[in-house]
């Protein structure tokens, strides 16, 4: 049987943002979203899936950060020229469903800090509204991973980023993390925020009527933390 030549969900990348990078759309990966997609998926799988394609994504968001030439000496006395990162990042994860990002982006980066906002909308206003944050210090002076791990239209995600900015935090320090996107709230986030980099895993056809992601994976949040 002949692989398919491209994925069913998958917006062509030449429609994206340039601020906007997929992780390299495989069988594999396909495979993987098939399984937390599926509504008979079961919790345990959903866990195990999503967060193999939490550590691919954070993988691949460590490829944008900053690096510079760094020399060490090998154990056979040689010397090697390398590269170090440039500087100190931490991960800031979108309450509640983002906080199931973080053990992704520990196990890869050692130590990292975690800094945490809980956006919700409000009921008189419609709007993403701040209700608590908490931050490193010296968040200002380090590279922003943003996690969160659907992108619907976009609301919480401008809004968080809004509170890192407010912290002192350049729009270009930060790359948002997630791993379904709808096109709507991409266009609409990366128009907000040009410099911003976007590291999504997959991008899916629209936005229905109720705002939700299509063919989307549900209430990431409720399948994640719910028997």
């Amino acid at each position: 049987m002949a692989a398919s030549t491209a994925p069913t969900s998958q917006t062509h990348p030449a429609s994206l943002p340039p601020s906007v990078f997929t992780l390299p759309q495989t069988a594999q990966l396909e495979a993987l979203y098939t399984i937390i997609r599926d509504r008979t998926t079961s919790r345990g799988d959903f866990l195990f899936y999503s967060d193999r394609i939490i550590r691919l994504l954070v993988e691949e968001s460590l490829n944008h950060l900053p690096v510079v030439p760094k020399i060490v000496q090998t154990p056979t006395g040689a010397t090697y020229q390398g590269v170090g990162f440039e500087g100190k990042i931490c991960g800031v994860s979108i309450l509640r469903a983002g906080e199931a990002m973080e053990a992704g982006l520990r196990e890869v980066c050692r130590s990292v800090r975690i800094g945490k906002i809980l956006i919700q909308r409000d009921e008189e206003t419609a709007l993403p509204k701040l209700f608590y944050s908490k931050l490193p210090e010296d968040i200002a002076s380090r590279y922003v991973l943003l996690l969160d791990p659907m992108l619907a239209t976009g609301g919480s995600a401008m809004k968080a980023v809004e509170v890192l900015q407010e912290q002192g935090v350049p729009e270009e320090r930060i790359i948002f993390i997630n791993l379904i996107a709808a096109p709507e709230g991409l266009k609409r986030f990366c128009g907000r925020f040009p410099s911003l980099r976007v590291i999504t895993g997959w991008i899916d056809q629209c936005l229905n009527e109720k705002s939700y992601i299509i063919p989307g994976l549900g209430d990431f949040g409720e399948r994640r933390y719910c028997e």
